[in-house]
């Protein structure tokens, strides 16, 4: 058994700049239980109980977990990370997660998009049109937000 470093993107913290943490987290390398790698997952998310409530829903889940705030951070993030899945909500401080989304295929096109959003019914189309992979109406279920992500890491 080992412990190994691991980053985490704290959210809220510099607005507009991603601060990291480090921490140990407990890794049983003996064990028959190996883990798979964990798949990156960006929440762009600037509602602090959203955030929060992304993590609960999907703690435990076989994925790593960075959080921004802005679509500027999200830049700056993209430009040293490269997710596997973006979880973008719609209403962000300094825009709209609908217009990030052509953003991101054309410099990304390998990043999936799951768009998420209370805002407004008509966002559904513009994202999907935008290229996003697929769209959650707030509120949704654990189960709705987990099934999406594992269909667009399969």
């Amino acid at each position: 058994m080992a412990f190994e470093q691991v980053k985490i993107a704290a959210p809220f913290k510099n607005a507009g700049k991603i601060t990291w943490y480090n921490f140990k987290k407990f890794n049983m390398k003996n064990s028959t239980l190996q883990s798979k790698k964990a798949q990156k997952v960006l929440i762009i998310e600037d509602e602090r109980d959203m955030c929060f409530l992304l993590n609960i829903l999907l703690n435990g889940e076989e994925m790593e977990l960075d959080h921004v705030n802005s679509l500027l951070a999200a830049d700056e993030y993209l430009q040293k990370e490269k997710p596997s899945v973006i979880i973008l909500d719609n209403k962000l401080p300094d825009g709209f997660g609908v217009d990030f989304i052509s953003y991101i295929k054309n410099k990304y096109p390998s990043i999936r998009i799951i768009m998420i959003s209370g805002f407004d019914a008509s966002a559904k189309d513009v994202a999907l049109e935008n290229g996003a992979d697929i769209y959650l109406e707030k509120p949704f279920t654990k189960d709705q937000l987990y099934q999406s992500i594992k269909a667009l890491l399969n």
